[in-house]
């Protein structure tokens, strides 16, 4: 991250007061979010109104506690203090080149009236889109090595809201979205399959953000920020509307284990009027740390492709063979990761402008994946048939990245003792970029992805990671919750059900990523890897096939957001197609960002900037779309040539997905856009000033399809 660039305001006003049932209220900035908190009878409560109307009414907060006396009433207010605090500071990368962080602040420290005299600090800060709050627990003599059991922390809604919503799997996110009433929230509804690295505990919790909808139209959402030593947070749907903090646990059932002093993560809600201030909040971001590292000069956002798709698909194998059991690649027998193969995909990068090129399945080991065996990847080891070497010493003769992957198969015991070792080889042969994977249930046994030993794994391998000055891609990951402010260089996750999904499932539904980013996307960047162009790939398989239309795969570079994003598909599948050329112009930081038009579930559009450059990603689900634009976020100063990709006349996503008309027009601020999306459809745009050099297209790809009308 850049240096905070300017500072307007931080005051303290410290008081005491001495009556326990008296309410400390908070404000937003702009004075439409209020705050409440009190000590009802010694228990610690809180309630926020937006509008003067309640949100979030009475709800709990504390802490179950192992062979202790509970965090949760006979407490005093020792003291409040309020602060205002406001900045704007510069990400190194990301959907906005400045972020303002403005919010309003009340401290409460508490403390038990009984002979221990424990102590339990609570922050607030209110922001003029949503709230967030975190435990503190302060160095004291009676509270310092202890368990947390379980958290009371409560969000008592106003209403049985409409809510898109995921199991609250402790091991995986990859599930498509449900929506519902808050009421009607049970997993035991979809048949949700269960293995070993799929443990849905409680149909009646899910995991966040949960996203929901009021019926006088305010949006909510529901998550975290700065989880690093902590378990993930789900929410159980509990009576009278109200969702409470039910965490991931430990083998033996206890949740956390700290010791004072101790900062739980924050607990946040964002309230919008749109579900478009949704996707462009970065209230999750400013709750967490500004950068640690010193120097951030080797972290670089990129496109990359890959030996991965052909993988999927059936193409080539992970491994060199199999045993009985793995999963490498089923029968296949041709190994993908080859010194020759992955040539190949160099020269199409560096002839295309796309910066890397991603290797799955180059060491040993593959052949027991998904086998009950452990130890098997050192990460160090190559196949006989790839030179890492000279991999990597050809790509950077053509200018490519070589993004390098860590596959563990869950194993953490094994990929902690070759941590050090597994990216120390990497800075030393120059790969500055490692995609991550934990597919299989947590090896040692009893451990979730999602419990506290695991986030601070992740937190683990993303420090050394940054040590040696590498970037990380994580799959299977925790959830984003905001750390990339405090460690550039985790620029990615998946944690989603993404493409892959398309190869080997019945797929993902047209409305899918019309609720990804107003639901996983408030997390952070989503490694979804889109860009399929053979959308049904019959070559390699009959019945599996993605469900968009080519113009949809290109919107979505837009509409969701990654620095590490993958141009998915093979090679030979771009070659000649004229499409490719959005993939290749989309830059992956930008400037600025706007929700245009949303509708959750049906329809997103989303506009970034890059300098003067802006591009346009809009995207329908299972029902066709039409909408008319207006350009009056274009520089008024400015003359544009509009590239337009979209779906073509005789476009059928089921039966002819990959007709598209590419399409120029001469625009400024004024005019209008109209757009028309078929089912699963999409639409991407670019606007690019007149004094950029545009490639021409043919006089038949010329439109009568936008201008002042």
């Amino acid at each position: 991250m850049k240096t905070i660039i300017k500072i307007f305001s931080v005051f303290l006003l410290f008081f005491t007061t001495s009556c326990s049932n008296d309410i400390t209220e908070l404000t937003s900035p702009d004075g439409k979010i209020s705050l409440s908190f009190a000590l009802l009878d010694g228990k610690p409560i809180y309630t926020v109104n937006y509008q003067n109307k309640c949100i979030i009414d009475t709800s709990s907060l504390g802490f179950q506690l192992k062979d202790m006396k509970a965090l949760d009433g006979n407490f005093e207010l020792e003291r409040s203090s309020h602060a205002n605090f406001s900045e704007i500071w510069k990400p190194l990368w990301g959907e906005s080149s400045e972020i303002t962080n403005k919010y309003c602040e009340l401290l409460l420290e508490l403390v038990q009236k009984d002979d221990q005299q424990r102590k339990l600090n609570i922050r607030f800060r209110v922001f003029d889109d949503g709230i967030g709050f975190r435990y503190e627990f302060p160095a004291q003599e009676n509270l310092k090595d202890f368990v947390i059991t379980d958290e009371l922390s409560e969000f008592k809604l106003k209403g049985d809201h409409n809510c898109w919503w995921i199991p609250a799997d402790y091991d995986s996110y990859e599930y498509s979205y449900n929506s519902t009433k808050l009421s009607e929230i049970d997993s035991r509804e979809y048949n949700y399959y269960q293995s070993g690295d799929r443990h849905i505990m409680n149909p009646k919790a899910v995991n966040t953000p949960i996203t929901m909808q009021t019926a006088d139209n305010l949006f909510l959402s529901i998550h975290e920020a700065a989880l690093i030593d902590y378990a993930d947070m789900t929410l159980e749907v509990k009576e009278n509307n109200t969702l409470k903090a039910d965490l991931c646990p430990w083998p033996d059932g206890s949740k956390v284990h700290a010791s004072a002093p101790f900062n739980s993560p924050w607990r946040t809600v964002l309230i919008t009027k749109t579900p478009g201030e949704l996707v462009t909040s970065n209230l999750i971001l400013n709750l967490n740390e500004p950068t640690k590292l010193n120097d951030v000069s080797w972290i670089e956002p990129m496109k990359y492709i890959g030996i991965w798709w052909e993988m999927h698909i059936g193409k080539s194998s992970w491994g060199r063979g199999k045993v009985q059991g793995s999963w490498s690649g089923l029968e296949r027998t041709t190994h993908g990761a080859t010194t020759e193969n992955t040539k190949k995909y160099i020269d199409f990068a560096s002839a295309s402008g796309i910066k890397g090129v991603l290797i799955e399945g180059w060491n040993t080991g593959w052949e027991y994946w998904g086998v009950d065996t452990t130890g098997f990847f050192d990460f160090i080891t190559p196949y006989d048939d790839f030179d890492i070497y000279e991999v990597v010493r050809y790509a950077k003769e053509k200018g490519v990245e070589i993004v390098g992957h860590h596959e563990t198969a869950g194993d953490v015991e094994n990929y902690d003792k070759r941590l050090e070792a597994a990216f120390a080889f990497y800075n030393k042969i120059g790969i500055r970029a490692v995609k991550t994977g934990y597919a299989g249930p947590i090896r040692p046994v009893g451990y979730f992805h999602h419990s506290q030993y695991m986030v601070r794994h992740y937190h683990r391998v993303v420090e050394t990671a940054a040590k040696y000055k590498i970037m990380i891609d994580a799959h299977e990951p925790i959830k984003d919750t905001g750390e990339r402010r405090t460690f550039p260089n985790f620029m990615t996750r998946e944690g989603v059900r993404g493409t892959e999904y398309e190869a080997w499932s019945e797929g993902n539904s047209p409305e899918h990523t019309t609720i990804l980013p107003f639901t996983r996307g408030l997390a952070g960047p989503i490694d979804y890897t889109p860009g399929i162009f053979d959308l049904t790939f019959d070559k390699y398989k009959k019945t599996e096939r993605v469900h968009t239309t080519l113009a949809k795969q290109l919107a979505l570079y837009v509409t969701l957001y990654s620095p590490l994003n993958m141009a998915a598909d093979l090679p030979e599948n771009y070659k000649g197609n004229l499409a490719f050329e959005f993939i290749k112009e989309v830059p992956v930081t930008w400037d600025e960002t706007k929700v245009l038009d949303a509708k959750i579930g049906d329809y997103i559009i989303t506009a970034r900037r890059l300098g003067d450059e802006w591009y346009i990603g809009a995207i329908t689900d299972e029902n066709e779309f039409t909408s008319s634009i207006s350009l009056d976020f274009l520089n008024p100063e400015l003359r544009y040539n509009a590239k337009i990709f979209s779906d073509g006349d005789d476009v059928n996503y089921d039966t002819n997905p990959t007709s598209i008309k590419i399409e120029q027009k001469e625009v400024i601020g004024k005019d209008r856009i109209h757009i028309k999306l078929a089912v699963s459809g999409g639409t991407g745009l670019i606007y690019l000033p007149f004094y950029f050099t545009i490639p021409i297209f043919s006089e038949s790809h010329r439109n009568k399809f936008c201008g002042n009308l």
